[in-house]
Parts: structure tokens; sequence; C-alpha cells
């Protein structure tokens, strides 16, 4: 019955997408995609699978592994039946085609923005950037991804346990892939992917060699006042928080990396942010510099005013993002030293081509 309706709301989709309508079927399918358990999402997940391997196949061999992560923070029957047991979630792997096993390769660790979202072929060009560069990357489908059913959905801990998951998967590459630099590990993430990376080196400060953060997002307590309802109802759903900021302001200030600066290391940290973000406001990552600031933490950071593409600015595929980019990379390379620096313009437009 659910395949059924499934192909009904597919052939739906198409017949009015036809007729401009795209809107409406939008709307439909995300409001059904509850009651079929998420399957929407999955198989969206599925074709995106298959385009990696389109997109990258000329320059990486590409892999999605099954690992684990610490059990959920929260229970709904802490007596049932694998109550506690470890939280099971898929990552991605890309290695350079030419790699070599007889040599030691640095580690990129990339985390996935989006309160419910995961990684997808958004990500190509970034991907080819590091791999080109001869960097290892692991991307982490941590608890709360989409596109693996509703379960895993359910399992969300934003800014809490899914940090932790991103962590172990750094770790297993490292317990599995003996070519890799335990040495020369990084990290770097873009908006809530940006929030992952400061508790990762919060949290975890010898074992990441370097870090960038792009776009972070750092304040949730700002956050739920100039967000609207829909935006903190998934914050509020007894699965999660289960509570407003109003109702437990510490709550999420435990889950903001600017209330946090204290724990900050001394992990060599570049952050991005932009005056025309229209997700992550600036004021959240100026938060988080002043922050970072009166606990005398030394980092590195840039505030770009008004570049075009907003809360994407620089990872979209123009110029101007690209420029950005090689700014990033100099700054990972410094630490991580991979084979082939991307180091200037030309050599980032290199790496994007097919040809």
């Amino acid at each position: 019955m659910k395949k059924a309706l499934l192909s009904i709301f597919i052939l739906l989709a198409m017949s009015m997408t036809a007729f401009g309508q795209s809107d409406a079927i939008e709307s439909l399918i995300k409001s059904n995609d509850e009651n079929l358990q998420h399957r929407l999402d999955r198989l969206e997940k599925m074709v995106d699978d298959l385009m990696w391997h389109q997109r990258l196949d000329d320059i990486a061999y590409i892999d999605k592994v099954y690992m684990y992560g610490p059990p959920k923070w929260k229970e709904k029957n802490p007596t049932a039946l694998g109550a506690g047991n470890p939280v099971k979630f898929w990552s991605y792997l890309f290695f350079p085609k030419n790699l070599d096993t007889n040599k030691k390769y640095p580690l990129m660790v990339l985390p996935h923005g989006g309160v419910h979202a995961d990684f997808t072929t958004y990500y190509t060009h970034i991907v080819r950037e590091l791999v080109s560069q001869g960097y290892v990357v692991v991307a982490a489908e941590y608890r709360g991804s989409t596109g693996y059913g509703k379960g895993h959905y359910k399992k969300i801990d934003y800014g809490d346990l899914e940090v932790e998951d991103v962590f172990a998967s750094k770790n297993y590459m490292l317990e599995n892939y003996p070519f890799i630099d335990e040495k020369r590990v990084g990290i770097m993430g873009w908006s809530h992917g940006g929030l992952i990376t400061l508790f990762n080196i919060f949290n975890h400060p010898k074992d990441f060699a370097v870090a960038y953060a792009g776009v972070p997002v750092s304040d949730l307590v700002a956050r739920m006042g100039y967000y609207d309802d829909d935006y903190r109802a998934l914050y509020e759903v007894d699965y999660h928080i289960g509570q407003s900021a109003h109702e437990n302001v510490e709550e999420y200030r435990r889950r903001s990396p600017a209330w946090n600066t204290h724990k900050f290391k001394n992990t060599p940290l570049l952050i991005h942010t932009n005056t025309n973000d229209n997700d992550v406001h600036v004021l959240e990552v100026e938060h988080l510099i002043k922050s970072l600031k009166a606990d005398n933490k030394q980092f590195q950071y840039e505030i770009y005013q008004e570049v075009p593409g907003g809360h994407s600015f620089d990872r979209m595929d123009t110029k101007k993002a690209k420029e950005i980019r090689v700014k990033i990379y100099k700054h990972m390379n410094k630490y991580l030293k991979p084979a082939k620096p991307i180091n200037t313009l030309k050599d980032i437009q290199k790496a994007g081509y097919r040809f």
C-alpha cells in the first residue's frame, strides 16, 4: 500500500510540475513524508548516492560504510529491547584514485550542515578540490540526518552527541586505514557543520591538527529569538530537546559554541562569516568571535562584507567563492601538508575540471 502511495505521489509530482504547480506538490509531499516513514527522503538519498559516482569517479574511489557512535541521549523507553545500544549511522569515504597504500595521507573530516539534512552532491566541487590535493575525506551521516528513515531522523541531538558521531567517524578512519596519518587530521564544516567542527575541537583538542568553521551556527539562544515558530519547533519536539529556549535556556547555551569558548585550547582555527548571510545571522558569529577574544584565545577570522551568495558565499562555484576557498585550503594545508596543495585560483579551477 505504501509503495503504491509513493508511486502515486511521484506521478502526481511529475504531472503537477509540468503544469507549473511545483510549489503545491512540494508542500503535499512534505506533509505526507512523515506518514510514508520518510521513504521520499530515502529515495532522494539513493538517487544522490548514484550521482556521487557519476560526478567523482574520474578522480576518487567512493565508499559508504556503516559505523556507530554513542547511545541516544534520550530513550523513550529505557528498559526496551535495544535501549542503550550505540547509534548506528553511515559515512561517505572519498579516496584519491592514485592512492598508494605504502604512503601516508592526511584526513579531512567534513560534517554536513542543516538541522535535518544530509551529505549530498552539493559538496561535489569541495570534495573534488580536497581529493585532488591528496586528502582522504570522511563525511558522517550523523544522527538526525535525512535519507535513512524516520528512526534515524528522530535520533537528532543538535549540538551534542551528533558531535561525537562525527568524532567516531574520524576514529573509524584511523582504525581501519593504516595509510592515514593520525598527526594530519583536519576538520572543516559550514553552518551546522561549523558548529560540529567547533565542538569537536573544543571536546577533542588533541585529535585535530587544524580546523575551519564557515558561517557556523554559534548561539542557539539568539537563534531561537530571530527565527520563526516552525524552526523553533524542530528543537522543541519531544524526541529532541523537548523544551523551548524560554523553558530551558541553559540547555540551549550548552549546545552553543559561543557560550563554550572557554573549552577551546590551541587548535589552529579559521572562522569565516558574511554580513548578508540569510541563514546564520552575522550576529551569531560576532558573538563567537567576541567570546573567543574575551577568553584570550588565539584564532583567525574574517567577516566578509555583502559577498553574493549569502550563507553559501564560499561554497559556490563562482570565481569569488573559489578565491575564498584558496584561503581556506592554505590555512588547512599549512598543518596537513597534502601532496598537491591548492595555492592559487588556477589550482582550484584545475581541480574542478573533469577533462
